[in-house]
């Protein structure tokens, strides 16, 4: 039987975190700080997150006999990333509280159930439609081109996702890996997001709506708050506190959203977990979006999701940034976060860099090249 409890975990005890990545490794950092002691469950015996916490158990994450013994070192379990067995979570939950729940990490999976669970709640998406195989193409005339496909599973980072650009281009393709999403390109000003985190007690916090930018798919700068009127930054915090709700979320959760040319706000997805695009606050809060989660999980009181400063968040990418990291040591203001990763592959996150203002002085865009030494 699933457990379902709202037991709160002092400090002391164990916060036992599914993968053992970058968020992993930060979320434990936050966790000791807070006095509780972390246990990793991971494929490989080492990681980023393994290397700062107490321990952890090697193994699948969908091999019952790890998923017990992870369990049996653990007082409550959540996880930092959405690639993991959904099915794993449910075994897992007989055993301890799970926080989000598997039901949460089962929704955001899958492309096609994220898109109808928030269309049910009644949140504003971009035009798309489910393909599940050849015959579905010819209807996607319908949402207009360009287009992007985008596999429904394990797809991030911009991986997984074909654009089209005409009835043509669709025709020729072949060889997809069906199931797909389609939807319509968005003509939009800016890309935002907000991290969202509820408690066990129904308590909501919001931090800032901020703004972000991509570079080849891949997260490159949040600005922090985003460049935008009150009120639409207040209506994408309205927003993501509305999906927390309507998912009965228990931890941290990242809602991405289109600011169309209109002036509408259209959810693209959601993350429940820390995100790339809050890491900002780890130099701008008191509190950041780590040490938020771990609040909600273990059940302690959350405070408000207060900003002090301005920041703007850099991603360290792949060789070429981490090229960088000396000049980057030299910088005056740069709070460089590095992941502790052993390989620089291209297209791989390494790590961030956090530069702060004071409230109401983010710098304008020609300043902002200029924040950290140029790529080579």
């Amino acid at each position: 039987m699933t457990m379902q409890t709202n037991a709160v975990f002092e400090p002391g005890s164990t916060v036992g975190i599914i993968g053992g990545g970058q968020l992993g490794r930060m979320s434990a950092m936050a966790a000791a700080k807070l006095g509780y002691r972390v246990h990793i469950l991971n494929p490989a015996p080492t990681s980023p997150a393994i290397e700062v916490s107490a321990s952890a158990t090697a193994g699948s994450y969908d091999d019952p006999a790890a998923l017990e013994e992870f369990a049996s070192r653990c007082d409550v379990i959540t996880f930092e990333f959405e690639n993991i067995s959904a099915a794993g979570l449910s075994l897992l939950a007989k055993h301890r509280p799970v926080r989000p729940a598997g039901e949460i990490l089962r929704v955001s999976q899958d492309r096609i159930l994220e898109k109808t669970c928030l269309a049910e709640a009644g949140i504003a998406l971009a035009p798309w439609k489910a393909v599940s195989g050849p015959q579905d193409l010819k209807s996607l005339e319908e949402l207009g081109f360009p287009l992007i496909l985008k596999t429904t599973r394990f797809g991030y980072d911009g991986k997984g996702q074909f654009r089209v650009e005409s009835a043509e281009a669709l025709s020729a393709l072949t060889d997809l890996p069906y199931p797909l999403v389609a939807e319509k390109m968005i003509d939009f000003q800016r890309e935002l997001s907000v991290m969202v985190v509820r408690g066990i007690d129904g308590t909501v916090r919001c931090f800032d709506t901020v703004e972000n930018r991509h570079r080849d798919g891949i997260l490159d700068v949040t600005l922090a708050p985003a460049r935008i009127m009150p009120d639409v930054a207040e209506e994408a915090q309205a927003i993501a506190m509305k999906i927390a709700m309507e998912l009965d979320l228990v931890g941290i959760m990242g809602v991405e959203l289109f600011h169309g040319a209109d002036g509408q706000l259209l959810v693209n997805e959601i993350a429940p977990r820390p995100h790339n695009s809050g890491h900002w606050t780890m130099d701008a809060c008191l509190i950041d979006q780590f040490e938020m989660h771990i609040r909600a999980v273990t059940g302690l009181p959350l405070p408000p999701a207060r900003r002090h400063s301005d920041a703007v968040m850099h991603n360290l990418v792949g060789p070429e940034d981490m090229a960088r990291v000396a000049g980057i040591l030299a910088t005056d203001g740069a709070s460089l976060h590095l992941y502790g990763k052993r390989e620089a592959r291209p297209g791989r996150k390494m790590g961030h860099v956090n530069t702060i203002f004071p409230r109401g002085a983010l710098p304008g865009e020609l300043a902002l090249e200029g924040l950290l030494p140029p790529r080579g």
